[in-house]
Parts: C-alpha cells; structure tokens; sequence
C-alpha cells in the first residue's frame, strides 16, 4: 500500500459499542471499531475461506447460514456465490456499518441478491433465538478470541458460548469460527462439548507487507441423528 494514498472517510457514526469508522485508503476500505482496527480488504482470502471451507462440509442444497458479523460482506458474498445456498442471515450488531452496507459502501455484498438478510442484532441473541435453524454459522465478530473487538463478546468463545451455537445448527451442520492467529485452545474446547462430530483448526498463512501472518478457522460438526433403532 502507497503510504501517500489519500484516507477517504466514507462514514463515521456512534454504535453499540462506540464509535465505527470506515474508511477507503487509496483502493484499500479499512473498518474501525471503536477505535480498534477490524479488518481491510487488502487480502481476503480467509474471510472467503471462513464460507468456503464451512459449506464444503455442508450436504445437500436448501442451505441456511448464519453470518455473525458483517464486516466488509465478504464473507456473506461467498456464501451466496454457492448455488446450493438458499439464505444468507446477516447478524450485526453496529447499525451504521448496516447502513452502509444498504447504501452500496460495501462493493462485495450483493444487495440485489433475494437470499440476503441484512439484521441488527448480537449475534449472541440470534443465535439463541434459533435453535436447528442453519446448516452453517460463520462467526467474524472478532480478531479472535484474544483480541476482542469488545469485551462482551468473550461470551461467544466460552463453553456455553460454543454450545449454543452449536445448538442453533442443524444435525449434521457446521459452525466455523475466523481468528487472527491460531487457537488451538478454543478447537480443544469445541472438542470436550457433547455432540460433536468432528473438529478442525485450519492455519492459513498470507503474507502482507512482505510479512507472513498466521490466520485460523476453526471448525466443528454436529452429530447427525444415529439410523439404528432401540
């Protein structure tokens, strides 16, 4: 990135948690949140992978998933690049970056697309709110677990946190978690709660600035229901 790239503020505006930012550098839209850097679009490939990776290990069409987090809409919009996906929820919590995004701030997100449900909302709560709802929920509402964007979120990563997530999938259905660094703690966590089938921690490298950075999904199944009869 050009350090002469003109800083662009596309909108500035107080939310759930203080105050969000998003702004364009030069080609580069970078989101703050209270005053904490979340995310830039210099190199997307893990938001993309947090979708792509999770819906690989979907079955059958017809699919729902629940998106925890909006960010710059990558993620969203490589869940409904995928032909078998039948609705995409949006769960977000600062009301500002939704607005953007419906104003057409977010070039990624296709607001044409009738699949896509835009909410404001914790994700915590819709979560709750739909148990056996989804196929997948994709959580990016952090820079992971140890660098919360805001404190309240620990709640998400802990035990009861991971189980209701789990609970809002349906069986067989995939719960995909974005972070910063690896963790190999929270796998071992998802992995010691009831009813999982399988547990994955994914490292994907990138290099920026010519430096590499360590990024990680981890991702957890649930148990399909057992054919045998008593």
């Amino acid at each position: 990135m050009n350090g002469h790239d003109e800083l662009q503020e596309l909108g500035r505006a107080s939310g759930a948690h203080g105050e969000v930012v998003l702004r364009r550098r030069g080609a580069v839209t970078e989101l703050v949140v209270d005053g904490v850097f979340a995310m830039d679009d210099v190199d997307t490939s893990t938001e993309r992978a947090l979708a792509t990776e999770a819906l690989a290990r979907c079955t059958g069409d017809r699919l729902r998933v629940l998106v925890g987090g909006l960010g710059l809409g990558w993620t969203a919009a490589t869940a409904l690049a995928d032909p078998r996906v039948a609705a995409v929820d949006v769960a977000e919590l600062q009301a500002p970056l939704v607005g953007w995004a419906r104003r057409g701030l977010l070039p990624a997100l296709p607001l044409d697309d009738p699949r896509l449900a835009l909410h404001v909302t914790d994700v915590a709560e819709a979560l709750v709110a739909a148990p056996g709802r989804y196929d997948a929920v994709l959580l990016d509402v952090d820079n992971g677990p140890g660098f919360l964007v805001h404190g309240s979120n620990a709640r998400l990563y802990a035990a009861a946190g991971l189980a209701t997530a789990l609970a809002a999938l349906r069986p067989g259905g995939v719960l995909a978690i974005w972070s910063s660094d690896p963790v190999p703690e929270l796998a071992a966590r998802l992995r010691a709660l009831p009813h999982t089938a399988g547990v994955e921690h994914l490292v994907l490298p990138v290099e920026r600035d010519r430096r590499r950075f360590d990024y990680a999904v981890v991702l957890a199944r649930t148990a399909q229901p057992s054919s045998r009869g008593r």
